[in-house]
């Protein structure tokens, strides 16, 4: 670990964690949650993801200010079950999110076959109109380079979002960009699931993994970001 990053655990007393790692793909499970560290994109800086528990995690990351991903710090629940099966697959989430850099809090669930993904923007640097420093991935843009929503105002799973569809060359991504950004929520995952199953978007999937992390882009300098009161319920 660099002092620097050691540094950003020590400098207040909720980051003096249990478990902490700033290795690029630094894992560990804490029960039926799993947490990665997940520094996955090009000319990343260094970044130190740490967990107490699955209600209390956070990440400091020194991203450049430079284009693209650089890492998606994130806690994972496996759900394993299809859509026809749930009758409720809900989460809830408190973050602490800076107020500089270019990057989203965001859901990120796959079915079993990532085949799809989903991606709701709970929070982020970007407009729910697709444009901004941080963008959604869309088959559609304007002139302006702004990703144009396939439906906007959309009431469901609690919340209203500019939804997105597009591809990123590996899988569908359907992105849910909330109207009016939240560091506090509860999102009826099933409800949107099932949202893009009546759109035939998607057939009745097995669900995967239910994410949850800061997708960053920059956070030069260092910033940090925390989650609380995180739990996925599925039955």
């Amino acid at each position: 670990m660099s002092a620097v990053a050691l540094a950003a655990i020590l400098a207040a007393p909720a980051q003096a964690a249990t478990w902490a790692t700033s290795a690029q793909y630094g894992s560990t499970t804490m029960g039926a949650y799993s947490f990665n560290n997940d520094v996955w994109g090009a000319g990343a800086g260094p970044q130190t993801l740490w967990v107490n528990s699955p209600s209390d995690w956070g990440v400091w990351s020194n991203q450049p200010n430079t284009g693209g991903i650089k890492s998606y710090p994130h806690i994972g629940y496996y759900v394993g079950k299809s859509l026809g099966s749930l009758s409720r697959l809900t989460s809830v989430v408190s973050a602490t999110t800076p107020s500089g850099g270019a990057w989203e809090s965001t859901y990120d669930i796959w079915d079993s076959n990532h085949a799809n993904e989903i991606m709701l923007w709970l929070n982020y640097t970007g407009t729910s109109a697709g444009c901004g420093n941080v963008k959604p991935v869309s088959y559609n843009w304007t002139a302006q380079g702004c990703a144009i929503p396939v439906y906007t105002n959309v009431n469901v799973g609690g919340a209203t979002w500019n939804v997105y569809r597009g591809n990123n060359g590996g899988n569908m991504v359907f992105s849910f960009l909330r109207t009016s950004k939240t560091n506090n929520t509860t999102v009826d995952v099933l409800a949107i699931m099932r949202y893009l199953q009546n759109l035939g978007w998607m057939g009745n999937v097995t669900v995967g993994d239910v994410q949850y992390g800061f997708e960053i882009t920059s956070s030069s300098g260092g910033m940090d970001y925390a989650a609380r009161n995180f739990s996925v319920t599925a039955y």
